[in-house]
């Protein structure tokens, strides 16, 4: 087949959840389809990967989108009904771009990647399209309304509402995949969108893999993210605030890390001399590797979390809360123990870092989730069955 990816973001490197998914999902049906690209450039720094992707695509066209259009187009969605999220990613250039790719090529289908792209391909009704969701849109704008207080969340209120009316959209589509579980429900259920199916977030085995996990190693609890990320910000403000006080009664002598790029200030803030914040890390494996569990205590979000995922695969214990854990399709304890509460959160981390064979129990258990759930290679392939669904191949 030959198959057009609309990414919101140049796919390379793979360090982000956007960016990763459609690079390791590309990189995979290259071997049998022939793949095009086209995105958007808002990094002229991103031009030195092209190389890397033009081992996957045939064809990439690049879209420039400077930071200060975005800018603009998200004061301007005052006066629009849109999103502010898709809103900012409104250009006549990329709207154009697309026009002339349909009249160049004759695609067997097309990948649009996010609720911002959705815009660029919901008319086009001529070409089998699947819209690719990172999770229930609306669902997250939800979780932060609840999660804010005085202007931002009036503001969260806002853009909650106008991504639920929006998302009305992925009706236009022949198919529109979501993350977890938890996320489909969601937009059948409260939406009334039933044409939703599952297609999980993957782990590179070749990069978060390990033949044995050191079990002895109990002093170290990491946290793994964009630490940019509001949900991301939240839960480890929160993790240090509230759990790890609790926790270092019990465990004299445990480390906090906090592994991700662009620390906000607040976060950079949490550093002392039991909690360290690394900023960017090339290579994430080693930390992994390094820890004797993983936390996610998010309090809001939606989807499937990358670092559950990653820490599953190496084979580390996960303690986490439901965002992470809900639309996994597994146990408790199957690689994730979940703890939904600020004691129990603590108590349950205080378990497995007393008990070697309690954590190389539950990591084991991840590594059998992940190899037959959440390999790249698996999804991929089921990415591909879904394009072979809507063309009738």
């Amino acid at each position: 087949m030959k198959l057009l990816f609309t990414a919101n973001r140049f796919p390379y490197p793979p360090y982000r959840g956007d960016k990763l998914k459609i690079y390791h999902l590309a990189k995979r049906l290259a071997a049998r389809h022939e793949l095009h690209l086209v995105t958007f450039l808002q990094d002229k720094t991103d031009l030195q990967y092209l190389p890397e992707l033009q081992r996957i695509f045939k064809e990439i066209h690049l879209v420039p989108l400077s930071r200060l259009q975005s800018y603009g187009n998200s004061l301007m969605a005052f006066f629009h009904k849109e999103p502010f999220q898709v809103r900012y990613f409104h250009s006549k250039a990329m709207a154009e771009k697309i026009t002339w790719l349909r009249q160049q090529h004759r695609y067997d289908a097309v990948h649009v990647q996010h609720l911002r792209m959705a815009q660029y391909w919901a008319d086009y009704k001529d070409t089998p399209r699947i819209l690719d969701l990172p999770d229930a849109y609306s669902l997250y704008w939800k979780r932060r309304v609840n999660g804010a207080r005085g202007l931002l969340k009036a503001f969260n209120r806002m853009e909650q509402r106008r991504v639920s009316a929006y998302e009305q959209v992925l009706k236009a589509y022949e198919l529109s995949l979501v993350c977890s579980r938890e996320d489909l429900s969601y937009l059948e259920q409260e939406q009334g969108i039933g044409n939703v199916r599952l297609l999980p977030n993957g782990v590179d085995l070749d990069t978060f893999s390990a033949d044995a996990h050191d079990y002895t190693q109990n002093k170290t609890i990491l946290f793994t993210g964009n630490m940019d990320y509001a949900p991301n910000v939240d839960a480890v403000l929160y993790f240090v605030r509230e759990i790890f006080p609790l926790i270092r009664e019990q465990a004299p002598g445990v480390e906090f890390v906090i592994a991700g790029q662009r620390p906000v200030k607040k976060v950079q803030a949490l550093a002392a001399a039991d909690i360290r914040v690394t900023g960017f890390v090339k290579d994430l494996a080693e930390w992994y590797a390094r820890a004797a569990i993983v936390v996610a205590p998010l309090r809001f979000g939606a989807g499937t979390q990358n670092k559950v995922l990653e820490a599953m695969a190496m084979g580390v214990p996960v303690v986490s809360r439901n965002i992470g854990f809900n639309g996994l399709n597994i146990a408790s304890g199957e690689g994730v123990v979940l703890a939904t509460e600020t004691q129990s959160f603590a108590d349950t981390c205080l378990a497995l870092l007393q008990s070697q064979d309690y954590r190389q129990q539950v990591g084991a258990a991840g590594r059998q989730a992940i190899r037959s759930q959440f390999d790249w290679n698996v999804v991929a392939v089921l990415l591909e069955q879904y394009f072979m669904e809507i063309t009738g191949a």
